[in-house]
């Protein structure tokens, strides 16, 4: 599936694309376009934080697809840590990061995907001034 270029290999981002394409839409397009990969978005909405808890059918029938297509899903976008940061104060939330880490990793290796791109994201949804108070008080 994968070939030498002679030119860098370019993506596109799933986000890129239309959200009611099918996978098999997608892939069709990125080819369409000229791309050589799609990478896949797990960001913090519902619908793609639970492609983490996709089972081997629905991982291996998207694989299918990137083959029969011949556009490997290369590289992931996991910005799902926006909404569950491994920096909250929380310790659940913190729990939870590490988890849609771990999955993540699962999914990938699964898919044949080898980047995760993991976006180092502050604490987005606390407010800050609760966390500047208890930093003063532990100081």
């Amino acid at each position: 599936m994968f070939e030498m270029l002679e030119r860098p290999r370019m993506g596109l981002y799933e986000k890129a694309l239309p959200n009611e394409f099918s996978w098999e839409d997608k892939l069709k397009q990125t080819k369409q376009l000229g791309f050589d990969f799609l990478e896949i978005s797990v960001d913090e909405s519902d619908e793609r934080r639970s492609r983490l808890d996709w089972d081997d059918q629905e991982i291996y029938e998207l694989k299918r697809l990137c083959e029969r297509y011949e556009i490997p899903l290369q590289s992931m976008c996991l910005s799902a840590h926006r909404k569950f940061p491994f920096g909250s104060l929380d310790p659940d939330i913190r729990a939870q990061a590490a988890t849609h880490m771990e999955k993540a990793i699962t999914l990938a290796y699964k898919l044949g995907i080898r980047t995760i791109q993991l976006a180092g994201y502050d604490v987005y949804y606390e407010p800050l001034m609760k966390r500047h108070i208890n930093s003063l008080s532990k100081g």
